[in-house]
C-alpha cells in the first residue's frame, strides 16, 4: 500500500470510492488548513469534500451532507496499518 492516500474516498460503503482497508489504516483531511472530522467524502483533484450535517438523515438512512469546495489535503493518521511490518 503506497503512503499517499487515494484522490478520491468516502466512507459510505454503497459508493464506488468506497475502501474499506484504506479506512481502516486511517485517514485524516485538512480542508482549507483545518482539521475536519465530519467528512462522508472527498476528492482532491476537484477541490471539495463533502460534510455530514448533524445527525440529520434522509429516509434512506444516509446522513444529509453539504459539498464545499477548496482545497482539500489527506493524509494517514498512522504511519503503519495494522498486519504491516515495521520498517
Amino acid at each position: 500500500m503506497s503512503d499517499t492516500p487515494p484522490d478520491r474516498l468516502s466512507v459510505n460503503p454503497a459508493s464506488p470510492h468506497y475502501d474499506a482497508d484504506i479506512l481502516a489504516r486511517g485517514v485524516g483531511i485538512k480542508f482549507k488548513g483545518e482539521e475536519k472530522t465530519n467528512v462522508d467524502e472527498y476528492c482532491v483533484s476537484e477541490g471539495w469534500v463533502r460534510l455530514a450535517v448533524g445527525k440529520a438523515v434522509d429516509r434512506k438512512g444516509n446522513a444529509l451532507t453539504v459539498k464545499l469546495q477548496g482545497p482539500v489535503e489527506p493524509y494517514f493518521q498512522s504511519g503503519v496499518a495494522e498486519g504491516e511490518p515495521e520498517a
